[in-house]
């Protein structure tokens, strides 16, 4: 668990009303100005660069966070990396998403969090609903003269050929015009399979309760101080979106 900052010194933020030291962002920001992706940050002393101190702060207090209620749920705390997929770290949220890859409490937090979370059945039902999708349109296996085969639909061949093909037992020649042609017996069709929509939207589910339940952690526990304020908030200096 992060200690509490020494009387006087510059401070990271509260938690419980306990100063936490700023010594753990000095480290993390440092770590990022000596990194493979140092050129890509903002340059020192920007109000981008502070807006960076800020989002790195706020994960730093995600961890934190995290690892008190970890010590204080008795959860065992994994080592074992993960890695968010696009759409999950979307979901999260990217200072969520960085503290989630990050920290082994807050991954261990999550899973308490959420294990007995599971999406309505209403949802599933809707889901699989919606992405059953139609049945495949007819296909006709067909070999030509020259013994090469191929499959078509029968709305792509020449009216004449489909036609006269479409009345013809199957494995008997037919010509039409200037084509020849033979549909051959067609294989049973494959049954239709639509992947299990349940674990991605179980999953879904569990990280936006995790967000709700992190939101209102953060709000009631953590206390940000003047410099570190989140940096989406409108009223600090540097959040220059604006609508």
């Amino acid at each position: 668990m992060t200690a509490p900052a020494p009387a006087d010194a510059p401070i990271l933020g509260l938690l419980d009303g306990r100063p936490l030291p700023r010594t753990a962002l000095d480290r993390r920001l440092a770590a990022l100005r000596t990194g493979p992706r140092a050129a890509a940050l903002p340059r020192p002393g920007s109000g981008e660069d502070r807006q960076l101190a800020r989002w790195v702060a706020q994960v730093l207090l995600t961890e934190a966070l995290c690892e008190a209620v970890a010590a204080e749920r008795g959860l065992a705390v994994s080592s074992v990396p993960a890695h968010l997929d696009q759409q999950a770290a979307v979901e999260l949220g990217s200072i969520t998403a960085a503290a989630y890859e990050g920290s082994p409490a807050v991954r261990a937090v999550y899973a308490d969090v959420t294990a007995t979370v599971t999406a309505p059945s209403a949802e599933l039902a809707h889901h699989r609903a919606m992405t059953s999708g139609a049945p495949s349109s007819e296909h006709w296996r067909l070999t030509l003269p020259d013994g090469s085969t191929f499959d078509a639909a029968p709305d792509t061949l020449p009216l004449a050929l489909a036609a006269a093909l479409h009345t013809a037992p199957p494995g008997t020649p037919v010509t039409a015009g200037l084509w020849t042609a033979t549909r051959l017996p067609s294989p049973p069709p494959a049954p239709a399979t639509h992947p299990d929509p349940t674990t991605p939207i179980h999953e879904a589910t569990r990280r936006a309760a995790f967000v709700r339940w992190l939101d209102h952690a953060r709000a009631t526990r953590l206390t940000l101080v003047p410099g570190l304020e989140h940096p989406g908030d409108p009223a600090q200096p540097d959040n220059h979106h604006r609508h």
